[in-house]
């Protein structure tokens, strides 16, 4: 009697996080239904997309829907040992989920389209996107009559990216390639295949984070959270793809002992976004672990060499000159949803310049940073799960003090090392990814805007403050470990 209990509530369970991620998909079933295509879509942070319904009403829904999927998320993970008895249930609800998510419009984010753009720039009309924007090649000569049969270049070109170079590195450009070059200028088919593929990264990326920590709570931390279902698949953004390579760095150091792997799939990562460059002397080090220092250093020399050299390859596509790494510097010439945004409105110049406090926190970072590997370099026993939980600390800083213009689906960056965190940290990283989630409300409510970053950092950075302490005040590791 007990057991049968037990299996209807497990059954409830599943079904209703399937019925609410259903709800969640609504607005965008009923837009395709109407509409008939994605072509001229204009989300402008809107959770319904029909302008007779008011943002508040709207964000209202959407809190409402976020609520009980966090809730149902967090329910799942508490009982997964009897919701799912074997791994194959487990993969078998995550992809049928992601799918489902896979029809949600990317409602928080245009940047699929501009990807798309820079993708069918670069694959069929052969322009360089590091040195051609989208707007300059439209504009050019008689350009212009492409947008009459090319649906994805005529989207990039309405997108607000339309005349920014390309701020990623190649290899996410070469990925924005081949998948704009099977749209056949098609939007609907481009974004489709898109999101396909973001749905078998996804699934990738949580069959990887099991086979390296054989528990089922990791690759469902991940898999069913509603930010990673909402960022990732929804709105396809690409650090689905920097966690790809990340996981299979980590996984051929961990599980294949096979460092020069490693270290390409790291290279990779980062030759997309360069955070991912602050894992390499962890991982070096930690490989040579047995080596003396000398040799370590050695060590560390040779294969950063092998890092750069693998990382420069794809950059040979596109190089011209300096301009190509320009990119890196445009994103943190910006100011958004950041404390950065703070010091703007609350400490006017001189007083308080966001310069000088991101010079400062850059410079601590980096002193830090650099003697952590040094210490790291002499010492005599080192063991992975706490130089992973190091290595965490330190993107976790470089995220939320160095990043200016921070983005909540950054956020992403702090799942590949989850597993070995502590256990406050295991809970609490889950967490503040969802309330970011929360935190977005603002922008359902009031649009896109500079100033709506001020109340999303209050209720991200609050928000965040409470989870830890609630989560070092209720510390129980047996619930989320075991």
């Amino acid at each position: 009697m007990i057991k049968t209990k037990e299996n209807k509530r497990n059954n409830l369970i599943k079904i209703l996080f399937i019925i609410a991620s259903i709800l969640f998909a609504m607005p965008s079933i009923i837009y395709l239904v109407q509409k008939k295509t994605v072509f001229q879509f204009e989300p402008y942070f809107q959770f319904l997309y029909d302008a007779q319904v008011n943002r508040v009403t709207q964000t209202l829904l959407y809190i409402f829907i976020l609520v009980i999927l966090a809730v149902l998320y967090f329910t799942i993970i508490k009982y997964r040992k009897d919701i799912f008895e074997n791994t194959k249930k487990m993969f078998l609800f995550i992809s049928i989920i992601a799918l489902i998510f896979a029809v949600v419009l990317p409602f928080l984010s245009s940047d699929i389209f501009y990807y798309l753009g820079i993708g069918r720039l670069d694959s069929t009309y052969h322009q360089n996107p590091y040195y051609t924007t989208i707007k300059d090649f439209v504009e050019q000569g008689e350009n212009s009559k492409y947008l009459q049969t090319d649906t994805v270049l005529a989207q990039g070109y309405g997108n607000y990216w339309s005349d920014s170079t390309v701020v990623y590195g190649p290899i996410w450009t070469l990925i924005c390639k081949m998948v704009a070059s099977l749209s056949f200028g098609n939007i609907d088919f481009g974004l489709l295949v898109f999101k396909l593929v973001n749905v078998l990264v996804h699934l990738c990326n949580c069959y990887l984070i099991y086979k390296i920590s054989h528990k089922k709570i990791f690759p469902l931390l991940y898999g069913l959270n509603p930010f990673i279902l909402i960022e990732g698949i929804a709105c396809v953004h690409n650090d689905m793809f920097v966690i790809l390579f990340i996981l299979i760095a980590l996984y051929f150091l961990v599980k294949k002992k096979k460092l020069v792997v490693s270290v390409a799939f790291l290279a990779m990562a980062t030759a997309i976004k360069y955070f991912a460059i602050i894992l390499l002397p962890f991982i070096v080090i930690y490989y040579f672990r047995e080596e003396k220092p000398l040799k370590r250093l050695g060590r560390c020399i040779q294969y950063g060499v092998l890092f750069l050299i693998i990382l420069m390859i794809p950059y040979l596509f596109y190089i011209q000159d300096g301009q190509v790494l320009s990119g890196l510097l445009t994103q943190q010439e910006k100011v958004a949803k950041s404390f950065y945004v703070i010091i703007i409105e609350y400490f006017k110049e001189p007083t308080l310049s966001v310069s000088t406090v991101n010079h400062v926190l850059l410079g601590a970072f980096t002193i830090i940073y650099f003697f952590t590997c040094v210490i790291l370099l002499n010492k005599k026993q080192i063991r992975f799960r706490e130089e992973m939980r190091k290595a965490n600390y330190f993107i976790m800083a470089f995220l939320f003090l160095l990043i200016t213009s921070f983005q909540p689906w950054y956020i992403i960056w702090l799942f590949p090392l989850l597993m070995w965190q502590r256990a406050e940290n295991i809970k609490w990283i889950p967490q503040i990814a969802i309330m970011s989630e929360f935190a977005n409300s603002i922008f359902l409510t009031y649009g896109e805007g500079w100033q709506n970053g001020i109340p999303f950092t209050f209720i991200l950075i609050v928000g965040s403050l409470a989870m830890w302490i609630i989560n070092q005040k209720t510390r129980r590791k047996k619930i989320w470990i075991n």
